[in-house]
């Protein structure tokens, strides 16, 4: 019998390294507050209708 596939192991979606449970899911605080600046820093963006200012 084949073995049955086990689940990828986690990864850091900064810097692809294997993930640590205090940071998940990043491997470590520096990966994590580059994440958090990119938010801030409105690089992570949702694609849609551009909404005017001076409608409702």
């Amino acid at each position: 019998m084949s073995k049955p596939a086990s689940a990828p192991e986690p990864r850091c979606p900064i810097c692809r390294k294997p993930s640590v449970e205090a940071h998940a899911p990043f491997c470590s605080a520096a990966c994590r507050d580059r994440d958090l600046l990119a938010w801030l820093d409105e690089r992570y963006v949702v694609p849609g209708k551009a909404l005017n200012e001076d409608e409702g």
